[in-house]
């Protein structure tokens, strides 16, 4: 991994820590929810653990404390200005996000939250307008720290960044996970993530060295924080990170009292980091590195310079100097900072607060000749001379005429996967990006590759009849850059059949090319994981049966044993079990479902479900899932749960996961056709070969049979993650994964999924009960009005949900607000619609009211409307409620939460509770009491709410999606 040491170089921290607030609330109904006392220690301490650092001069820090808007925007553009080496930036105070969860607004102290308003927030910064600020900068590198609730959705505005150069200069550091409120402690001590911050600045990183980077800190930090410390929903306290692939990791402190090497100069010179002791003016400070001022860079992991410098041989003459003259200045400032306490730039509050407590003005004196200058400060400014002496001996003798040139940055491939191989083929591209394969003979990365996960019906349906609105959204009804992400270079999709289903049909225009390869390159049974307790005893009785006589002997062996799947809809392995659900023939698909239903919402993917299970120990130990072979082998990432010990067992009549590599090119896309190929042919190779170069970037091979001699590349990846060979008897392509109660032979396997087979099952998955009932309840009292416009806005949330039913569905929308008498409007009678009209009659009738909502009462008439409308049949049914939780009260208030909580479970009716808020859904809180007690699901802005509340739609209806 490369480093970068910014010592030497002209460095800046900002510091913005916003403590006092104008407008807070209760006294200014749109202001934030209250001061931060605990800032101000947050700003004193963290200055004080930087200049102890060593990494950033004390004069190169900058303090502003508690700045209107005005005032942050014009000390940022000053740091981004000034750095050339290092730039960080802090911020610590409220944060808000609006309901779509697309955007961080950072609270200076004249924030307000504008009700009703298309922006909502004013006196505060979005995160895209900071790093578009920061993206003007020279600095090498930029990192930026949020200690702030709802820190963490500054990782979806990073990610959006379209430029790779950007994403791969600024690292951002979130104090919190997206759309979680942290308290922030009392007024007496920092903020709890800051605390531990300057903590690991301090007294290093355990296991580290006397250097703490960018990288270890952020790991550091998550893991004592989500240990020690809980969000206001009662979860663990997970601070997040976003670097670019391939990681630069940034030196940002030296523990104080430390000896680092000061580079190349002249024999045993050192200095002690926090003591002021300083070397030759020649040292660069940068550790490993070699050669004079200036030098300091990227260092690899060996120790050598990864990459030019930007003051380097390879850099202009008038940045080489400049550079040379900064590390040598910087040791002359450091010379002087021995003979006097260092300086902070501080920003005070105000004129109440004129400066920071403690601190005199520092008076202007009088211009002193050069012999009355200290001697230390003579002997700085003398090696100083000396220094550009050198530097001009350096031009001349033809040094600056070198070749040599800092890393282009590499082009971006973007690859789109299934979500239940999401993990292994990041792990795969990760490991690639930092192989031989994609290395230069410069050093440099010839690709990057971004990788992401997609619900797989909705990959299918954007590439074969959406290709336009991807590359062109028109609208909010269909957006695939939305629902599913960037446009990709490379699909990899977890069976042929897949890629089949997504070939455009010809009947209409198609802005996209499919090019599959002839075969998959990697292969993983759907198993059925028992638990140990109640699986088969005998390998024989695992294999060599259907799913249905696997399930009769499991039923046999514990009677209230059940088994659970994924969704059909989202992943092709639970679509492929349905399969095996349904059987072959004219199977009750009603009551297959029914064989796998669950209270509460189905997983997403089968990684989720294996998450889900260990929440209750007796439901884990009673039920098996069908999911991925290889998920028995890598795991899956259950925080803070111990799953039960599981068998596999093996169902014949199950297709089995067979990935396929998929080029997938773009009408208009050729502009950097060549090179674009070339990296996806490059990647290609090394991934799916079988006879690729064993290096694999430090990742390590699997041993195929158990010689040693297991494959190279990307399916090295794949093995130590429990996949086997596509062909053949599809033996594990590692020996290495022994007890994880797999197989090594199962036997013959079943046949290769039809794209006809998919297609049938995912019909009659949506289609098993026939059409379903919904009931939206939209939330129309006052407070709503800042949450309604756009597609983000509730009456457009609602919308889009109705792309998840069909022409037979029936479904009625309420306008829930309480003028008097009944606590709700009809703005949709209860029937089958076609969408266009159910739009027009929300367009019409979607209205705030100056009334509040009574939740109470408009769920029980909820509740009555779809009891007796499904007193005759077995439809699906659900009722969905978008609100902002503003009038909860009335749900709290004499017990009506609690009388509501009995008749929402015996109704049996799941109802989805859509919190407008990212709190919506904290543990214990009436939107998840309520939703759990129904069997439903509760959504808030902590993840997509738009797509999660269309799939939840889309799961009782029979539209498309």
């Amino acid at each position: 991994m490369d480093r970068f040491d910014p010592r030497g170089r002209v460095n800046r921290a900002l510091l913005v820590g916003v403590s006092a607030y104008e407008f807070t609330r209760p006294e200014h109904r749109d202001g934030v929810p209250s001061p931060l006392p605990a800032v101000v220690h947050d700003l004193t301490l963290l200055a004080r653990a930087l200049e102890r650092g060593g990494v950033v001069a004390p004069h190169e820090i900058t303090v502003e404390d508690s700045p209107v808007l005005g005032e942050f925007r014009k000390a940022l553009r000053t740091a981004v200005d000034a750095a050339e080496g290092l730039l960080l930036v802090y911020f610590a105070g409220h944060a808000a996000v609006p309901s779509a969860g697309d955007e961080l607004w950072l609270q200076m102290r004249d924030a307000e939250v504008v009700r009703g308003g298309t922006a909502g927030f004013e006196g505060a910064a979005p995160f895209t307008n900071v790093l578009r600020i920061l993206a003007n900068s020279d600095a090498e590198r930029i990192v930026v720290v949020l200690d702030c609730c709802n820190a963490g959705n500054a990782a979806r505005v990073w990610e959006a960044v379209e430029r790779p150069d950007i994403r791969r200069r600024v690292s951002v550091l979130m104090g919190v996970q997206a759309n979680h409120r942290v308290d922030a402690g009392d007024g007496d001590t920092p903020t709890p993530f800051t605390a531990r911050l300057v903590h690991l600045l301090t007294d290093g990183v355990e296991g580290q060295g006397d250097e703490i980077h960018f990288l270890a800190l952020s790991e550091a930090l998550r893991v004592y924080m989500s240990a020690h410390h809980r969000t206001e929903r009662g979860e663990p306290w997970e601070p997040q990170s976003r670097t670019e692939n391939p990681a630069v990791d940034v030196l940002l402190a030296v523990r104080p009292g430390a000896t680092a090497s000061g580079g190349e100069t002249g024999a045993g010179a050192v200095r002690t980091v926090g003591s002021g002791a300083v070397g030759t003016p020649g040292s660069t400070g940068s550790t490993g590195s070699t050669g004079s001022a200036g030098s300091a860079g990227l260092v690899g992991s060996g120790g050598a310079v990864a990459h030019p410098a930007r003051h380097g041989p390879g850099a202009p003459a008038r940045l080489r100097i400049r550079g040379a003259l900064a590390a040598t200045a910087g040791a002359v400032r450091a010379a002087r900072t021995r003979v006097r306490a260092p300086r902070v730039r501080y920003r005070p509050t105000g004129p109440g607060d004129p400066r920071p407590p403690g601190r005199t003005p520092r008076p202007r004196g009088p211009w002193r000749s050069p012999r009355r200058w200290p001697r230390r400060t003579t002997a700085a400014v003398t090696g100083l001379a000396v220094a550009v002496l050198g530097l001009t001996g350096y031009l001349v003798l033809g040094h600056g005429g070198s070749g040599a040139a800092a890393c282009a940055p590499p082009l971006e491939l973007r690859l789109l996967t299934d979500p239940d191989l999401e993990s292994t083929v990041r792990k795969a591209a990760d490991t690639y990006l930092t192989s031989r394969a994609n290395t230069t003979h410069d050093g440099c990365r010839r690709s990057g590759i971004t990788v992401y996960g997609a619900g797989s019906a909705d990959v299918v349906a954007g590439l074969r009849d959406q290709s336009d609105p991807w590359q062109r959204p028109v609208g909010d009804d269909v957006d695939p850059q939305r629902d599913i992400g960037p446009q990709p270079d490379i699909w990899i999709p977890a069976t042929a059949a897949t890629a089949a289903r997504a070939r455009p049909a010809g009947l209409q225009r198609s802005y996209v090319w499919l090019e599959p390869d002839a075969a998959p390159f990697a292969y993983s049974p759907v198993v059925l994981s028992v638990p140990q307790e109640i699986a088969e005893a005998s390998v024989a009785d695992r294999t060599g049966d259907s799913l249905t006589g696997l399930r009769q002997k499991l039923t046999r062996r514990d009677g209230s044993a059940e088994v659970r799947r994924p969704d059909p809809a989202y992943t092709d392995s639970a679509l492929l079990a349905t399969i095996g659900l349904y059987g072959t023939g004219t199977s009750d698909v009603s009551r297959a479902e029914k064989s796998v239903d669950q209270t509460g919402p189905v997983s997403p993917t089968a990684g989720d479900l294996l998450c889900t299970l260990p929440g209750n120990a007796d439901t884990d130990r009673g039920t098996a899932a069908l999911v991925p072979e290889f998920l028995m082998v890598s795991g899956v990432g259950c925080a803070g749960t111990t799953r039960t010990l599981r068998m596999a067992e093996y169902p014949d009549d199950v297709p089995a996961l067979a990935p396929l590599f998929v080029r997938v090119r773009w009408m208009g896309g050729d502009a950097d056709r060549a090179a674009r190929d070339e990296a996806v042919r490059s990647f290609h190779e090394w991934l799916t070969d079988t006879d690729t170069d064993t290096d694999t970037g430090g990742g390590s091979g699997g041993d195929r049979h158990g010689t040693g001699g297991g494959p190279g590349g990307g399916l090295a990846v794949f093995a130590k993650e429990g996949f086997r060979s596509p062909s053949g008897a599809h033996a594990l392509l590692s020996s290495r994964v022994a007890g994880s109660g797999l197989i090594a032979d199962p036997g013959p396997s079943p046949g290769a999924a039809g794209a006809d087979a998919m297609e049938t099952a995912l019909k009659r998955y949506r289609n098993a009960n026939g059409p379903g009932r919904v009931l939206f309840l939209l939330d129309s009292s006052g407070s709503m009005a800042d949450l309604w416009q756009g597609p983000g806005g509730a009456p457009g949330i609602l919308k889009q949900s109705l792309a998840g039913l069909g022409g037979r569905d029936e479904y009625g929308i309420w306008s829930v607000a309480s003028p008097g008498g009944r606590p709700y409007t009809e703005i949709l009678a209860f029937g089958p619609h076609r969408r266009q009209d159910a739009e027009r009659a929300v367009d019409r009738g979607a209205v705030v009211r100056d009334a509040e909502a009574d939740p109470y009462a408009a769920l029980g008439a909820a509740l009555d409307t779809m009891a007796r409308k499904g007193r005759d049949d077995n439809r699906p049914e659900l009722i969905v409620y978008l609100t902002d939780d503003e009038d909860n009260n009335r749900l709290t208030a004499h017990d009506h939460l609690g009388e509501l909580l009995g008749p929402l479970h015996d109704q049996g009716v799941p109802v989805v509770m859509a919190a407008l808020e990212s709190g919506g859904c904290a543990k214990g809180g009436p939107d998840l009491r309520m939703s759990e007690a129904s069997g439903g699901r509760c959504l808030d802005t902590t993840g997509d709410l738009v797509a999660e509340l269309r799939n939840e739609v889309a799961r009782t209806g029979t539209g498309d999606e």
